[in-house]
């Protein structure tokens, strides 16, 4: 077959003069489109200005953001013809850094997982904690679980907690809320290996150490109410206690060559009525009527305690050459809300809203003074090798959670007989299981942290 424009050949000019232009709006609207994207198709790469490149962001410039303090840094490559060339360069890329974690930011919120333990499954409970076995009737408390705002707090893994503390001492110092945190860890752990009571001493077994047989873990509680040297009052004694603040408290001090790791935990035992030493010289008293002493309050009294313990520590396993990891948990509110023997001293049985509680007074106070001097002892630690020390800061969200004490379950069944005008409340430490295990939730993820480097 010919062209199908043949017919047309033997025209004559003018008529080729009509065909042209009735065939030139074809050509517009077809041919010149696909002329178009095939250009586009197919364009060649245009030489980069060395003017442009000039102005381009070198490798490893610096550059911040307006109102900005932390640098962002930005760094460009040179593209490469080499593909190992290009590996090379990805293998260089720093690893970013982990962010940080506020857990002190967060919500309590309902968790239908509830714990890992109850009061009858766990044999190192003090009776005083045991609410479920001494018959609590709201189980509600079991069944929250602190969200903190910034990112997610994993469930306590026992045998991780094991597996990294293996072959090692950990050891609570401290008062009966160090007592409370011990216990509730011990419970958690007990999921995944039996405890073993390898040596108990003291009035009240306020000395113990038990050994996880299957990791060789130790975890010991030592009675040490101000961490520095104390006498506490008694009925045959003064009715006063005597602090000497710029001694340690010896009876757990001595044994701290044979510790990886120490918590410590104090705070309730400063409210207390004392005379406070230095040396041989009365610096003052708290709360000591009839006494020659300057009444000094206690908060200075708290700092200078943890400030002669945290010094102690770094100077002793500083000229030893053996690292330390040291935890210092906040100071943990109280929730009475009237005379503590009498029903309803503690009577919630949920936590409290977000905004419905400020953290404030006394609470605040507290924990401002042992946070600041934890961030002063990792300043004053920077050189000793393998020191590390953080705080636990458990204050607020301990503070949201009033539902959480033993209150008068803190004895067994004590409306068996109906009501009494007088009962006894415990508005201070925590049921055990209950939302002291979060604390311990906490610390494991510091240790995972700290083993991270």
């Amino acid at each position: 077959m010919g062209s199908p424009f043949k017919d047309h050949q033997s025209h004559s000019p003018s008529y080729t003069h009509s065909f042209i232009k009735k065939i030139l709006p074809y050509f517009i609207y077809v041919i010149l489109p696909i002329a178009v994207i095939r250009l586009y198709l197919s364009s060649p790469t245009l030489p980069q200005s060395p003017t442009l490149h000039n102005h381009l962001p070198q490798p490893s410039t610096v550059h911040h953001l307006p109102h900005s303090t932390t640098p962002i840094s930005i760094t460009t490559t040179t593209p490469s013809s080499s593909s190992s060339s290009k590996h090379e360069q990805e293998q260089k890329k720093p690893e970013a850094k982990e962010p940080q974690c506020d857990y002190t930011d967060g919500d309590w919120l309902p968790d239908k997982m509830g714990p890992l333990y109850n009061g009858t499954t766990c044999g190192t409970i003090k009776k005083g904690q045991n609410c479920i076995t001494h018959g609590r009737p709201d189980l509600g408390y079991l069944y929250w679980k602190w969200k903190p705002k910034q990112c997610h707090l994993p469930r306590f893994e026992p045998n991780t907690f094991l597996n990294l503390l293996r072959n090692k001492h950990i050891a609570f110092v401290g008062d009966s809320m160090a007592r409370n945190q011990l216990e509730s860890l011990l419970c958690m752990i007990a999921t995944a290996s039996h405890p073993k009571l390898v040596y108990t001493d003291g009035e009240e077994n306020k000395f113990r150490r038990w050994n996880f047989a299957s990791h060789n873990v130790n975890v010991s509680v030592y009675w040490s109410p101000f961490l520095v040297r104390g006498v506490e009052k008694s009925k045959i004694g003064p009715d006063h206690n005597q602090l000497y603040l710029d001694q340690v408290d010896e009876r757990w001090a001595a044994d701290m060559g044979k510790m990886d790791m120490v918590v410590l935990s104090v705070g309730h035992w400063f409210l207390h009525p004392a005379v406070y030493f230095e040396g041989a010289s009365a610096l003052g008293c708290h709360f000591c009527p009839g006494l020659n002493h300057t009444e000094i309050g206690f908060y200075d009294v708290l700092r200078k305690a943890i400030k002669t313990t945290l010094k102690t520590i770094t100077e002793r396993r500083g000229s030893s050459g053996n690292g330390i990891n040291v935890i210092v948990t906040t100071f943990s509110p109280a929730h009475f809300e009237g005379e503590w023997d009498k029903a309803g001293a503690c009577p919630k049985t949920e936590p409290y809203n977000k905004g419905e509680k400020v953290l404030e007074g006394m609470d605040a106070d507290m924990r401002q003074v042992e946070v600041e001097e934890v961030e002063a002892a990792k300043v004053n630690g920077k050189g000793v090798l393998g020191f590390k020390v953080e705080e636990l800061d458990v204050t607020y969200l301990s503070l949201m959670r009033p539902d959480g004490h033993p209150g008068p379950y803190m004895n067994p069944f004590p409306f068996a007989d109906g009501v009494k005008e007088r009962v006894q409340n415990d508005c201070v430490h925590w049921c055990l299981p209950g939302a002291i295990d979060t604390w311990n939730e906490i610390m494991l993820e510091i240790i995972k942290k700290w083993n991270r480097g």
